[in-house]
């Protein structure tokens, strides 16, 4: 090995090292523990890692970092593959860093056309947002989409900086620290190297985050109309090892009733519980269901119920994730199903080709999507559900909005995720799908974390992980539609055609 060899060698490992160091940074952005600050500065690294490499390079080095990202993000996957699929350590494992290693692929992908756009004289400043919100973008839909710890959600408390999502959804925000992990790594570069100062890129930035601050403050100053509303949310804490035992079915219906009567004081009070909370069908007991009827009508008060439902479709059943809304005369008023599944929890994709593997939910055949959005007309507003995973999606809250909702409901089991972070994870996207459509948001979970967030993005109270507890708080029904609700992703869009553009020019280039 000669010498040029050995420093070449030692210069890619350091390459590498910064590279790993940027997916750590990434990872701890995000809860737990949530340093959301360091979001802003994690591809620093990275970028010095990629200075001047080669496109193969630098889809390498961005690799690594995603693969360290995810890895750090998602390790709560094998304590819900291992403890309710039932898998082998190997298989979860594998199953595992399978997931992690796809979504490497995307700051791999990000990276690569990176160096393609710089040898075409495209600038870091312009390529870096665009290609990193295009490939979130990409993400959230493909392969039944994923959008889970877009860069956007490690934001999620900073108030005056999201409420942009009412434009641009969570995208906006991706773009604004997207952009500025670049422009503290020019100025990174420029101290250390005494080249120019960027004022125009700092300069850029600090325009933007202060047109950003000031349209957020004017948001969150701004007076909420509408009476406000009394909730409850009763969260049973029920064991997931038990939750679907047919023993076990009157004990927890009167968990839920207990809690209820305990603490529903107020006639009129929207009373939500939470996913699967009747672990039977309801269509089917009619002894259970008339309970659940009576105490409606004893409380005086609606109450949303997670159960699954059944539909007969041409000889052959279908079954479904479903809400239903008991109004305070004891009524069914309505039901909502699930309509954007979870892949293995509630069914397995490619099921002839995946023997061994189990979908989560135990105790019913494969669940079915809902054919539409069905918003439930409650005495305290219209409501549209969002079933668990529903809330990472913001298509599905928009359908909801769109159809009338003026809260949405998100009932959930986040039992299987233990006391890991994913609960605090799955929360912290919920807050957008409320800012975004500018109506509250209340969160019924099984185990916890139950919530109450307004329509600004505030967590109006939390409950405690694997605690029996009930949570009371106040809303205000929305009452209009935003431009995010209207015009969807047309942000993330324009990023996008933005990308492509940037990609024919390189192409182009090249050809040249």
């Amino acid at each position: 090995m000669t010498a040029r060899t050995a420093i070449a060698g030692e210069a890619t490992a350091g390459r590498y090292l910064l590279a790993l160091f940027s997916g750590v940074l990434l990872a701890l952005s995000f809860p737990l523990p949530g340093i959301s600050p360091l979001a802003w500065i994690a591809f620093v690294p990275l970028f010095l890692a990629t200075d001047r490499v080669s496109p193969r390079l630098g889809f390498q080095f961005g690799f690594t970092a995603g693969c360290v990202a995810y890895a750090g993000i998602l390790y709560w996957l094998n304590v819900v593959m291992m403890n309710y699929g039932k898998l082998h350590w190997t298989v979860s494992v594998t199953l595992y860093l399978t997931l992690v290693g796809y979504l490497a692929l995307y700051p791999g992908a990000v990276l690569w056309l990176v160096r393609r756009c710089e040898g075409s004289r495209i600038p870091l400043l312009c390529s870096f947002p665009l290609l990193w919100v295009s490939g979130e973008a990409i993400r959230s839909y493909i392969l039944t989409g994923f959008p889970w710890a877009s860069l956007g959600y490690s934001q999620y408390r900073t108030l005056p900086l999201i409420q942009i999502s009412d434009v641009t959804g969570v995208y906006g925000v991706s773009f604004l620290v997207a952009l500025g992990n670049v422009v503290f790594y020019r100025i990174w570069v420029s101290m250390r190297h005494r080249k120019p100062y960027p004022v125009r890129a700092l300069l850029l930035l600090v325009l933007l985050l202060a047109a950003t601050m000031v349209y957020g403050v004017t948001a969150l100053t701004r007076v909420e109309k509408g009476e406000p509303r009394k909730v409850l949310l009763v969260q049973g804490n029920i064991p997931q090892d038990v939750k679907w035992d047919p023993a076990f079915q009157d004990a927890t219906l009167k968990t839920y009733e207990r809690l209820t009567r305990e603490a529903c004081r107020e006639p009129g009070t929207l009373v939500v519980w939470p996913e699967s909370a009747l672990p039977f069908f309801l269509q089917r007991e009619p002894a259970y269901a008339a309970r659940v009827r009576a105490l409606a009508v004893e409380l005086k008060s609606p109450l949303v119920v997670g159960s699954p439902a059944y539909e007969q479709e041409g000889g052959r059943m279908r079954y479904l994730n479903s809400a239903y809304l008991i109004s305070e005369q004891g009524a069914i008023a309505g039901r909502s199903d699930k309509l954007h599944l979870v892949p293995f929890g509630e069914y397995v994709p490619l099921a002839p080709l995946l023997p061994f593997v189990n979908k989560l939910v135990t105790g019913i055949g494969d669940f079915s999507p809902g054919r539409e959005a069905v918003v439930l007309p409650a005495s305290v507003g219209r409501l549209g559900v969002l079933v668990c995973f529903e809330g990472i999606f913001p298509e599905v809250a928009n359908a909801y909005v769109e159809r009338g909702a003026q809260v949405l409901v998100n009932i959930t089991n986040d039992a299987w995720f233990g006391r890991s972070s994913a609960p605090y994870q799955h929360l912290s996207m919920t807050v957008f799908r409320a800012v975004e459509n500018r109506v509250p948001l209340v969160r019924a979970a099984n185990t916890g974390i139950s919530s109450v967030i307004d329509s600004k993005g505030h967590i109006r109270g939390m409950t405690q992980l694997f605690q029996e507890a009930t949570l009371s708080g106040e809303v205000r029904p929305g009452t209009g539609r935003t431009f995010y609700n209207r015009f969807g992703d047309l942000f993330a869009l324009l990023c996008l055609s933005g990308s492509i553009g940037m990609g024919i020019a390189c192409y182009r280039g090249r050809r040249n």
